[in-house]
């Protein structure tokens, strides 16, 4: 079968989203620390705590417990038992992409790939919003647009896991498609990234199908 040369425009077309440029370093794979990627993540709320020294925004948040997590009455995803809860009240400062680690695995079903975060510090951290997800192909870059979720405050004591998952269409149409080799991960409220591994392969359409979207941090199966 002929392999179909795709252009650029051909695929934010079918992704429904809009081309960024990369401004992070592209040399680090699997939990790698780069400098401010072309999406930037952000808080849905104006009451976030520090991401530490990458210069994240919102004001400090208060020192966390090294005792056990609590559940919150929001009810947010525990991940681990190592004690990730979800709560209305952030307890800890903000997880700084330095004390995190991430890897991915896959979803609940097709077009979803989960991408995990553990904390490696030694102090309890918190994470509230939707990270930054730029997708690298040999033809340019994305970002992954927003979903419709509501995004938990979800508290992350050493050694805990959180997640996220990524939507995508996956490609049935009997074509080559576009395949995404890279995933440059932001987490919220920070300016520096990591570099992960990526197979994905989405169709090339008109424009009517599905777009690549992410579903805000804790929130993922």
């Amino acid at each position: 079968m002929r392999v179909q040369k795709i252009s650029l425009l051909a695929v934010a077309v079918a992704a429904g989203l809009s081309l960024t440029a990369c401004g992070g370093s592209d040399n680090n794979s699997g939990g790698g620390d780069s400098s401010a990627p072309s999406s930037a993540a952000s808080d849905t709320s104006g009451t976030q705590g520090s991401g530490g020294s990458s210069g994240s925004t919102g004001s400090t948040g208060s020192t966390g417990s090294t005792g056990s997590g609590s559940t919150g009455q929001n009810g947010g995803q525990s991940s681990s038992a190592h004690g990730a809860t979800g709560s209305g009240r952030a307890s800890g400062a903000g997880c700084t992409t330095a004390h995190l680690s991430f890897s991915t695995s896959g979803g609940m079903g097709e077009g979803e790939l989960i991408v995990n975060m553990k904390n490696t510090g030694s102090a309890n951290c918190t994470l509230h919003g939707f990270p930054g997800v730029d997708l690298k192909s040999k033809d340019g870059t994305i970002s992954a647009s927003r979903s419709k979720l509501a995004a938990p405050t979800v508290t992350l004591q050493p050694g805990a896991e959180t997640r996220f998952t990524l939507h995508y269409p996956p490609n049935n149409s009997g074509g080559s498609g576009e395949t995404f080799t890279q995933l440059v991960v932001t987490p919220p409220n920070e300016t520096h990234s990591t570099t992960l591994n990526a197979g994905i392969n989405v169709p090339v359409t008109d424009g009517s199908g599905p777009g690549i979207t992410v579903d805000p941090v804790g929130t993922g199966k």
